[in-house]
């Protein structure tokens, strides 16, 4: 694929600011946004991703300075798709804890959108709230063909492979260790740099994604709105035969449309894809006694109508130094009103001895009591802490969400699933001692 016209700078820095990039110089207007007669034949067409009405402080969109409208296109017809939907119906939810080996990279042909398989969610395009898991193992780019998701948006989460995401507002570049949000409606097309790729997806249904608020923490920790890009105007003035994919209400459209629907000269405004490096994580931790809550290592948050309480939460456990004292160092045993998805981007995780690997994934329920296996918790719990444990090349994460998360039908047919995971909680020992003290 041709590649895109670009200005020389290749990102701008900042989150939920208001951005202006320009391909061409001289293309955004001036004192207006939908002039009579946009400079170069362009034409002037607002995204908006949050109610017109919405709070300023809130409010999201963009102007689009583009070589043809968005709507030139064919009409919309049914994509038949065999494993990336929204039912989150077809199977009993389960409190059983539940753990997959990582998707086997594809043997055929396939890209971005025919690797993508539905796992777990809930809620629904519809009802405005939850999310959809997904994973995705692709071994080509996409050829003569784009997509966007009007249901929610989009995180994309590479756990192997180098991803290139050219939007209509630009190109994003990803590496294993970076993360992209895609937001609803915007279009594009994946490009994959090291010919296969492998990571996880959540699709975003309720409140966009957004800093969470620091309280106490102050403003220096956490994530850093300097760290998150955006991407300079890029675009593509190609005519010929492709295909425009759509998600719509849970299901996928396709449409012909003669052009690359990439062809965004420039835009302005604070609705935008952008990227993060999970690297620059500022990690916030005890350095006395005990663990902070795991809310400290959120990245970004979906609110929900219930104050301080996440549609969905995005958090990740990054290399960081374990210093406190007279304590139990990795993650304690524990029960969540909320429920919890966690992918592996590289290394092993502390509360896991074996069987959470890299592209692999753990579902533990509303209330499902899980923590560290026998072997992890009888090495913790007996180990000298004279030293601080230096935690270092491991990346994992978790979806965690207020809903109740239901596994797909396909997800518990799978032979990934590891239908023994139980086992690794059935070894611990009981050390209870009426006559001993501590």
């Amino acid at each position: 694929m041709q590649s895109l016209h670009d200005s020389s700078g290749r990102y701008q820095t900042g989150f939920g600011n208001e951005f202006a990039s320009e391909a061409i110089p001289g293309v955004l207007p001036t004192g207006q946004n939908s002039p009579q007669q946009v400079a170069h034949g362009l034409y002037a067409e607002q995204l908006t991703g949050t109610a017109f009405t919405a709070p300023r402080h809130c409010n999201q969109r963009s102007w689009l300075y583009r070589i043809r409208p968005a709507a030139m296109h064919k009409p919309f017809e049914p994509l038949a798709h065999a494993t990336f939907h929204n039912r989150f119906d077809e199977a009993p939810a389960t409190p059983n804890q539940l753990r997959w080996d990582p998707w086997p990279l594809p043997s055929a042909a396939t890209d971005f959108v025919d690797g993508l398989v539905t796992l777990a969610g809930n809620g629904s395009a519809a009802e405005q709230a939850g999310c959809g898991i997904h994973i995705y193992a692709a071994n080509r780019s996409m050829q003569g063909r784009f997509f966007y998701d009007a249901d929610g948006e989009l995180l994309i989460v590479p756990q192997q492979g180098r991803l290139r995401l050219a939007t209509e507002l630009g190109v994003l570049e990803l590496k294993p260790l970076d993360i992209a949000v895609i937001p609803r409606g915007v279009r594009f097309r994946v490009e994959l740099l090291d010919g296969e790729a492998r990571g996880y997806v959540c699709e975003n249904f309720g409140a966009l994604l957004r800093l969470p608020d620091l309280g106490p923490i102050g403003a220096n920790s956490m994530a850093l709105p300097r760290d998150f890009l955006t991407p300079q105007a890029a675009y593509e003035d190609i005519e010929g035969e492709f295909e425009l994919i759509a998600k719509f209400q849970g299901a996928l459209w396709k449409a012909r449309i003669g052009h690359s629907p990439l062809d965004v000269v420039a835009w302005h405004g604070n609705y935008a894809p952008y990227k993060y490096d999970l690297t620059r994580f500022n990690t916030v931790g005890s350095i006395s006694v005990d663990h902070p809550d795991p809310s400290i290592f959120t990245v970004l948050s979906s609110p929900s109508d219930t104050p301080g309480t996440a549609n969905i939460d995005f958090v990740i456990f990054p290399p960081r130094w374990l210093v406190a004292e007279h304590t139990f160092r990795p993650p304690y045993f524990h029960r969540n009103v909320a429920s919890e998805f966690m992918g592996l981007i590289e290394g092993a995780y502390d509360a896991k001895a074996g069987g959470f690997v890299p592209g692999g994934a753990s579902l533990h329920n509303c209330m499902s009591g899980h923590g560290p296996d026998a072997g992890t918790f009888e090495k913790a719990s007996t180990a000298v802490l004279n030293d601080a444990d230096h935690l270092t090349g491991t990346m994992a994460f978790m979806f965690e969400t207020r809903k109740v998360i239901r596994p797909t039908r396909q997800a518990l047919d799978a032979p990934q699933l590891q239908h023994n995971y139980y086992e690794c909680w059935q070894g611990i020992r009981k050390h209870f001692d009426s006559e001993r003290s501590a």
